[in-house]
């Protein structure tokens, strides 16, 4: 009897992905922060140890888990080639044309012969909301029971200070990474989506890439 796959929802643990937050079916909060890199190896002796030194400073600080990753992909050339395209249909110049599409088959052919790597890096800053259920059975439940309007209200505040406690997380991890020179936004919805959709669907090329706003 043939196996039947399962869907690749039913082993992502995200509830929904809402205001940049990922909502964890656990309960858990995660923020993604995407992170500008460094050539390690071009910087001197002494400002790679600088950098060493003020990478493990910011991991002294810090009171919580994270989580960094690096995304390895292969290089998307297909929106950069279609301008290519567009280009030559509007150039005049017949010899022009004849240069760039020369141009746009070299890179073709370059990269379909060298796969040419993209690496995005990234921090997951966690959280985990403090939830506190009364006990239920018996007479107790007239004591503890409360009206839905008060148990909305007591879940939006519980929700607001949950997201301030993730918010004061991400901001110490920025100003920590900016002290090493680097540069970390975190990513909206779409690009959470995005990224998801590209770490699950490796066999595909990616819709778009990912960059830090400057």
């Amino acid at each position: 009897m043939p196996e039947i796959s399962k869907p690749s929802q039913q082993f992502v643990q995200i509830k929904e992905i809402k205001n940049g937050v990922l909502y964890l079916k656990g309960g858990g909060m995660r923020k993604v922060l995407i992170v500008s890199g460094v050539n390690f190896d071009l910087k001197s002796e002494p400002e790679q140890n600088l950098i060493l030194n003020s990478f493990q400073n910011f991991l002294n600080t810090i009171d919580f888990s994270v989580q960094f990753f690096i995304h390895s992909r292969k290089a998307n050339i297909v929106a950069y080639l279609e301008k290519v395209r567009r280009r030559i249909e509007e150039e005049k110049n017949e010899l022009l044309k004849i240069q760039i599409q020369e141009y746009a088959n070299f890179v073709h052919s370059f990269v379909e012969e060298n796969a040419i790597i993209n690496k995005e890096f990234f921090v997951i800053i966690p959280y985990h909301p403090v939830s506190i259920t009364a006990a239920s059975g018996g007479i107790m439940d007239i004591f503890f029971k409360k009206s839905a309007g008060v148990a909305q209200k007591n879940k939006e505040e519980a929700e607001r200070e949950a997201m301030e406690q993730l918010d004061h997380r991400v901001e110490q991890v920025i100003s920590g990474l900016e002290q090493i020179g680097l540069r970390a936004v975190p990513l909206a919805d779409e690009e959470l989506i995005e990224l998801f959709y590209n770490l699950y669907n490796p066999q595909f090329l990616e819709k778009k890439g990912l960059e830090i706003v400057k």
